[in-house]
């Protein structure tokens, strides 16, 4: 069995894009996410952190849910690892290479903001009301 797939936490570094192919006119959006590792260089015994950024492409209807995915979004990201070649707009002879995220899944990560207690609604209880 082969499997190409791929599990990201990180954080957007910017606002997420909604684009259109040229051909077919199909919405997507594309996501910049950022990852973060880091490792003790062994001669100076320094932790050295390192960000690696993600280019993140999301189709259908996953995709319209991402358009609304703001820069600094904290988010778990789920897909297949896609590579592609394209010429160059100057140079047809020069041609790039990219690899992209198909996401098949997103989790924000977000964490709620607390409420005060002046703003909590009545379905809301504690532990101590409970006892009494």
């Amino acid at each position: 069995m082969y499997r190409n797939q791929v599990s990201l936490i990180g954080f957007t570094g910017k606002d997420a894009e909604a684009r259109t192919t040229t051909t077919q006119q199909k919405p997507y959006t594309v996501l910049s996410l950022a990852t973060q590792s880091s490792y003790k260089d062994k001669n100076t015994g320094e932790y050295i952190n390192r960000t690696e950024w993600h280019r993140v492409i999301v189709w259908g209807r996953l995709g319209e849910f991402a358009r609304k995915i703001q820069k600094g979004a904290h988010l778990a990201v789920e897909g297949a690892i896609v590579s592609r070649e394209f010429a160059d707009k100057k140079h047809s002879d020069v041609k790039h290479r990219i690899v992209e995220i198909r996401a098949t899944s997103i989790l924000k990560l977000d964490r709620a903001e607390k409420t005060g207690p002046e703003e909590q609604t009545d379905d809301e209880f504690s532990p101590e009301e409970e006892a009494e």
